[in-house]
């Protein structure tokens, strides 16, 4: 990017306009509300639209908050329920405008979900759909295969995985498995929601997660094996999608893409089977294929880029997490005796049990072993039971150490940051569903207030949501189609201590508190990025909120 780009996204580093933190969204009436006050103040108050005080308080001190570097006090409104819209007073400072209703956050879920459509790849983004954010169809020309260019590949579809133009099947099987585990956790959260997309037949979050999963069937080979990702040699221009003319390439297969493609597929065919049994019995069979690539190629095949591409990589050391999640779905969907068996095999393999993340991912396998109508190993499922609760537990004790009720040392707030809030925020609500409690409701709530604008910023992070919020992600359409508001329901990555790019190198100061390292600018890839798996913890989130 050149200079005038850069002074340019300067004028977007600004300060929040309110003195109290909120989640801008709001509250449920039912749920605990607490606003975030950095200064001294002994009482509040909250007033409704029409400036009237409709509820009086007194703070409580927490005291200094090490991730965000306040002095803070807490605003304790819970007992309020009546629906409106309201703010916080006190001292003369203001919060920013929230609701408290049953519906506070259908826009939000609606807004988050959405994001996948406007991240669509290979086909026209149409007004009657998309609204402003409109373009022709992209990348649509044939791929060639990196290490042969004599073969060439149709792979339309997907989704742009991120800020750039890229398609990864890792990342993309990560956001479906949130996204599917959303919907079948949480039916309630998603048989009305309607996002306004071409497709019907389908409920409307599963017929997104389908145009994904089209476009990762297009990416295994015949023998079961499954290529790692499609892009260009280089990330693209800060141009539209339809502008990125470049020659598409597809890398080499790998063992975590063919075991995220065989994990994936089986979780979906289970799901999908209601709906369309053919589609259903596709993915079960490219699931077959994918497991029987692994077990003919048990030596783990990694990624990095080859000299003369700068995509991203998405490496990993192992593919241990992937294949005890790819074989746990495949023994739910089956009952195959032998993946049962080679299930427990991989599950001492020193992964996160609770990982939900691309790169470890042994929660979702976990997760499905739980939940599986199958013949299970009791002890196996014991510990495993066992391994979200012990997690869960250090969660709520670091939120409770922290004046913003978030589940993170302050050494944890890295690239992406927000997604680990939200990943958080799902091992809290899993633990709940596994325990059939609700000890961490609150928790889990309390990350998504974070996110939505109570934290040491005063920020929103989801495009679209909230009076102060987040509107230059680092994202190429954003930018280039000349629209001044970004498209709704893109989540950014947040905070990062260590800057990594060099918009963030100069305005972020040494010393800088960790949950302060943060500028919503378009050029700063290590603070404002989205990707698609940092929405899809944050749709599964709310669905446990709302649908729950």
């Amino acid at each position: 990017m050149n200079r005038k780009y850069f002074e340019r996204e300067a004028a977007h580093i600004k300060t929040t306009p309110f003195g109290i933190f909120v989640d801008q969204a709001g509250y449920l009436p039912k749920s605990r509300k607490i606003a975030v006050l950095p200064f001294e103040a002994e009482s509040f108050e909250l007033a409704d639209e029409s400036g009237s005080v409709r509820y009086t308080g007194k703070t409580s001190y927490f005291g200094k908050d090490e991730a965000s570097g306040d002095d803070i006090r807490l605003a304790d409104f819970s007992g309020f329920r009546e629906p409106g819209k309201y703010r916080v007073r006190a001292e003369g400072q203001l919060s920013a405008q929230f609701g408290i209703s049953e519906s506070v956050y259908d826009s939000v879920l609606r807004d988050t979900m959405r994001a996948f459509y406007y991240l669509r790849c290979g086909c026209a983004l149409e007004e009657k759909y998309a609204l402003q954010y409109v373009h022709p169809a992209c990348h649509t020309s044939e791929a060639v295969l990196w290490d042969d260019h004599s073969v060439r590949l149709e792979v339309t579809g997907g989704w742009h995985d991120a800020g750039d133009y890229g398609r990864y099947v890792t990342a993309g099987a990560c956001a479906v498995g949130h996204l599917l585990y959303a919907y079948k956790l949480f039916p309630k959260a998603f048989e009305k929601l309607s996002l306004n997309i071409p497709e019907t037949g389908l409920p409307d979050l599963l017929a997104e997660v389908k145009y994904e999963l089209d476009w990762m069937l297009k990416m295994q080979r015949e023998d079961g094996g499954v290529y790692h990702k499609v892009t260009t040699a280089q990330h693209a221009p800060f141009v539209m999608p339809e502008e990125d003319k470049a020659q598409l390439f597809v890398f080499k297969v790998t063992t975590m893409a063919t075991a995220d493609m065989a994990a994936a597929a089986a979780l979906a065919s289970g799901i999908y089977r209601p709906f369309d049994a053919a589609f259903a019995d596709k993915l079960a069979e490219a699931s077959e294929r994918a497991l029987g690539w692994l077990e003919a190629n048990p030596e783990f095949i990694g990624f990095e880029n080859p000299p003369g591409c700068n995509t991203g990589p998405y490496g990993q050391r192992d593919a241990n997490s992937n294949i005890f999640w790819a074989y746990a779905e495949a023994y739910s969907l089956t009952g195959d005796e032998r993946r049962h068996k080679a299930m427990l095999e991989m599950k001492d393999k020193g992964f996160p049990l609770t990982g939900l993340g691309y790169g470890e991912l042994g929660g979702l396998g976990t997760l499905c072993y739980l939940l599986c109508e199958r013949d299970k190993d009791e002890e196996t499922a014991s510990a495993f039971r066992q391994a979200f609760a012990d997690r869960a537990a250090r969660l709520r004790s670091m939120a409770d150490s922290c004046g913003y009720g978030v589940a993170m040392e302050p050494y944890e707030y890295c690239w992406g940051s927000n997604m680990n809030t939200m990943k958080n925020g799902m091992v809290l609500a899993i633990d709940d569903l596994l325990s059939g409690s609700s000890r961490n409701r609150s928790y889990a709530e309390g990350q998504l207030h974070y996110l939505l604008g109570e934290n040491a910023l005063g920020i929103s992070y989801v495009t679209g949501t909230g009076e102060f919020r987040c509107n230059y992600p680092h994202l190429r359409p954003a930018f280039a189609d000349g629209i001044e508001e970004c498209m709704p329901g893109m989540v950014s990555g947040g905070p990062n201590r260590r800057p990594g790019d060099p918009f963030a190198y100069e305005v972020i100061r040494e010393g800088t508190p960790p949950m302060r390292c943060y500028a919503d600018d378009t050029s700063s890839y290590s603070l404002n990025e989205i990707t698609i798996y940092w929405n899809s913890p944050t749709v599964f989130l709310l669905g446990y909120i709302i649908g729950e």
